[in-house]
């Protein structure tokens, strides 16, 4: 009998070892040799498949080599440095190549009709979807609208999208101008008797940014809010220098950057819980509070339930606001603090139109603060922002993948297949930005976005379609407020020591920081 019982667990432990040894086989071996040939039969060309990393070490590889050296000049041509294997792949194999990370094909589509059609039909039509991380890594650093399909999307969009609208972000301007008007008198305080110094503007952005969204996001919690940004801060840090995600399982693994998003989860989760709780409280004993984006939001929650005619139990759960929350500060922070401190270098290179800005800003608002009216008017500077956005845009590239087989641009995909939208390579195209596409130029800008490229529109910053980043006008309003600001009160040229090495973590950064002279006038 008992010989019986070890023979049948010997058979089973058999068979799952055959079942997981296929598995293996077919993720790793099989899976990649299939969609390597249909993308080949289509005409495709790019890289071969090389188990199990893909070109995941080239890439590596190449990075490490642009990194070991800054750009030999003070150069807006950042696209080898920057993304060097994408690059390499348009330049060697066509425009829409293919390149391999880890057993997944990645088919770079770099025309923007394409781009176009596949943002459009993100969310519209279900076509092509986000490709998936593991589900409890991504509530771990910041699970939002950003990963949600179908209703759930709908829903979470359209709650926070009136959290966003114009007359609510007006309630928002003061929490910018305070935080800018706090730098702005740190810098004055830390200046000799000439009035100048040198400061690396990159943290200061970075802070600047993260107590702006702390303050407009939490209002009187703002020690907590703080305290969120920080650890934020960090979870994006450890996922960036994570390199191993497509490996299934990995996640799970008991590493030390693991054990440390996970408690870092923890805390944010306990605060944000914490603060949400003291707002249902006050919103229950009619102290509803809706001058920050919390207020707006849980307000804006609840208004859509009672006017949805079913029940009045609100549609976001208390762990659906965590989420967003999370990512709010995930997506923002560092996006508009890239923006501010690209912007600060560009106008630093390029005086003219630091000038320029600086005229405009006066005219509008002369020594005084920002509104909302004289923010809207601002067209030198909102084009110098579009230009600094194109030549540096905090995400390079954005990935969809199929999940049945689609027909795009006369070329039939099987599901499996990650279509990489390479926002930076379209951004930097001569073809379709003229022969001077690396040179900073504002004036493309002058009348819109859709005359600013030869096949419009050509510029993705925020994305495109349905699942466009609906806090883009919150990061504008943010960026043009702290500009027009500081234009107000210094002005800003390179120091000696500053180096150019743009380089890709989470957004598009100086690699060794954004040292700048800065001078009251």
């Amino acid at each position: 009998m008992a010989i019986a019982a070890l023979e049948l667990l010997y058979v089973l432990g058999s068979l799952v070892a055959l079942r997981l040894a296929w598995q293996v086989l077919e993720w790793g071996w099989l899976s990649p040799r299939r969609l390597g040939r249909a993308l080949r039969a289509e005409g495709l060309r790019g890289t071969a498949y090389r188990f199990p990393a893909g070109d995941a070490k080239d890439e590596e590889r190449l990075l490490a080599a642009a990194r070991a050296k800054p750009m030999p000049s003070l150069s807006h041509a950042i696209s080898a440095r920057v993304g060097p294997l994408v690059h390499n792949a348009i330049h060697e194999h066509g425009k829409i190549s293919v390149v391999w990370i880890g057993p997944t094909p990645k088919v770079i589509l770099s025309d923007p009709k394409l781009v176009r059609e596949v943002l459009s039909k993100s969310s519209k039509f279900g076509d092509f979807q986000k490709p998936k991380l593991p589900s409890h890594f991504i509530k771990l650093i910041a699970q939002g609208l950003t990963v949600h399909e179908g209703e759930k999307w709908a829903i979470h969009r359209k709650i926070i999208r009136s959290a966003f609208l114009v007359e609510k972000l007006k309630e928002m301007l003061p929490a910018f101008t305070a935080c800018t008007g706090e730098l702005m008198g740190r810098w004055e305080e830390s200046m000799g008797c000439d009035g100048a110094r040198e400061i690396d503007v990159w943290p200061e952005m970075q802070d600047l940014t993260g107590d702006a969204i702390s303050r407009a996001a939490f209002g009187s919690s703002l020690i907590e809010g703080r305290r969120i940004f920080r650890i934020q801060a960090e979870q994006i840090k450890i996922a960036n220098e994570m390199t191993n995600l497509y490996i299934p399982g990995y996640t799970y693994l008991p590493t030390k950057p693991n054990r440390r998003i996970k408690a870092n989860a923890r805390e944010v989760e306990a605060l944000l819980r914490g603060i949400i709780t003291k707002r249902e409280t006050a919103m229950k004993n009619g102290h509803a509070d809706d001058s920050d984006l919390l207020g707006k939001l849980m307000q804006s929650n609840v208004e859509e339930a009672h006017g949805g005619g079913g029940s009045s139990k609100p549609m976001m759960t208390m762990e659906d606001i965590i989420g967003e929350l999370k990512l709010f500060y995930f997506a923002g922070m560092e996006t508009t603090s890239a923006l501010l401190a690209w912007t600060l270098i560009v106008l630093s290179m390029h005086p003219e139109w630091q000038d320029r800005a600086r005229e405009e800003v006066l005219e509008v608002f002369g020594k005084n603060e920002p509104n909302i009216n004289g923010t809207n008017s601002l067209k030198v500077v909102t084009m110098v922002l579009y230009e600094v956005l194109r030549l540096y845009p905090p995400i390079i590239d954005l990935e969809r993948q199929t999940w049945k087989e689609m027909e795009l641009g006369g070329v039939r995909y099987p599901p499996g297949v990650t279509l990489l939208l390479p926002i930076l390579a379209i951004h930097h195209d001569p073809d379709l930005w003229g022969e001077d596409v690396d040179q900073f130029r504002p004036e493309r800008f002058a009348d819109g976005i859709s005359k600013a490229s030869r096949d419009t529109p050509a510029f993705f910053p925020f994305g495109w379609g349905p699942r466009i980043c609906v806090g883009q006008n919150f990061a504008l309003l943010e960026a043009k407020v702290a500009l027009a600001m500081l234009l107000q009160r210094f002005s800003f040229g390179l120091s000696p020591s500053y180096t150019h090495a743009p380089f890709s973590v989470s957004t598009v950064q100086p690699e060794h920081g954004a040292q700048i002279v800065v001078k009251k006038i």
